[in-house]
């Protein structure tokens, strides 16, 4: 009886094909990589925007909840600085305010809100049927780092 063996087999990868598979595996990594960080570049971005957003409404209900017109009584005739944004009386006290820098009502500093600054104008315009002596459109611009944010709002003498 004639037992005949087949050759052994060698198992593994050869040379070539390990550098070849490592060749790919970083092309595929490098890849996987760049993704990854245009993803967490790309997530700091709606939470500096909604954070100027934020700001600008803010401001911006302060503004409208101001009278149309100067109170009879008193009045303010200051410089249109943070450190005098508490003695606004009306809306037009806000036109030209301009602070880098996020503050409360009273000047107090808002940590973590430095980068921010936010301008304000308030010009008297037309809408509609309502005439512009009897309507302002105030215009809150918010700009933080990598984002701006304009909002608009009118209000009327009613």
């Amino acid at each position: 009886m004639c037992t005949s063996r087949k050759p052994a087999r060698s198992r593994g990868f050869s040379l070539p094909e390990l550098i070849l598979l490592i060749v790919v595996m970083s092309i595929a990594l490098t890849g996987i990589l760049l993704v990854f960080n245009t993803a967490v570049v790309g997530s700091v971005n709606p939470v500096v925007n909604k954070q100027a957003i934020a700001i600008a409404e803010s401001l911006m209900d302060e503004i409208l909840l101001m009278p149309f017109n100067n109170p009879p009584v008193g009045g303010f005739g200051g410089a249109k600085i943070q450190a005098n944004r508490a003695q606004f009386d009306d809306v037009s006290d806000y036109d030209t305010f301009a602070t880098t820098g996020i503050f409360a009502i009273d000047g107090t500093a808002i940590a973590g809100l430095a980068a921010y600054s936010v301008s304000v104008t308030v010009v008297p315009t037309a809408l509609s049927t309502v005439p512009s002596a009897a309507s302002k459109l105030i215009t809150v611009t918010v700009s933080g780092p990598g984002s701006g944010v304009v909002l608009r709002g009118y209000k009327l003498d009613y």
